[in-house]
């Protein structure tokens, strides 16, 4: 818990966070990769099933805003997003302890959007699962993609948006 006190001669409220908080390995990460510091040994050896993934599948596809993505599915979302002028982050770090990351992030609305592209495989339909469950267990507000609906974004896109209150235009 934080403890709030006031600064003595202004009044002005403030926290002091216990020292335990130090410890939480999201927060150590987050604040290397600030200073520009290499992920530590720790954080090295924690590899997931979702980091394994992300190194076998090379973003190479360039994007309409300069990112890389993954697919071509990725890319089509990725262009859709830019050309709704619907500010957006491509693969983007969950704010969990788990090393999960998402495929796009809407800071609008504090949305994830997650594209689901490649069904045959029984790893990946298990990683998918683990990914459903996360987003639940932390009640994030997620947008799930497939391919029927990546051939009609302008039509699924903007609905599936608005329900979190963001609005393209």
């Amino acid at each position: 818990m934080s403890n709030i006190k006031k600064n003595f001669r202004s009044g002005i409220p403030y926290v002091v966070w216990p020292q335990s908080i130090t410890k939480n390995k999201a927060l150590k990460t987050t604040i290397s990769e600030v200073q520009g510091e290499a992920a530590s040994e720790e954080a090295k050896q924690e590899t997931s099933d979702d980091s394994n993934f992300r190194d076998k599948f090379e973003a190479k596809l360039r994007t309409t805003d300069g990112h890389y993505v993954r697919s071509k599915a990725e890319m089509l979302i990725d262009n859709w997003l830019y050309m709704a002028e619907i500010v957006h982050a491509y693969e983007r770090k969950l704010p969990i302890e788990e090393e999960v990351y998402c495929d796009f992030y809407i800071p609008t609305g504090k949305v994830y959007i997650e594209y689901w592209g490649y069904e045959n495989d029984s790893k990946y339909l298990h990683r998918k699962a683990q990914k459903q469950e996360i987003y639940k267990q932390y009640g994030f507000k997620l947008i799930e993609l497939e391919d029927k609906d990546v051939q009609n974004l302008d039509d699924v896109l903007p609905r599936m948006l608005l329900k979190h209150g963001v609005q393209s235009y």
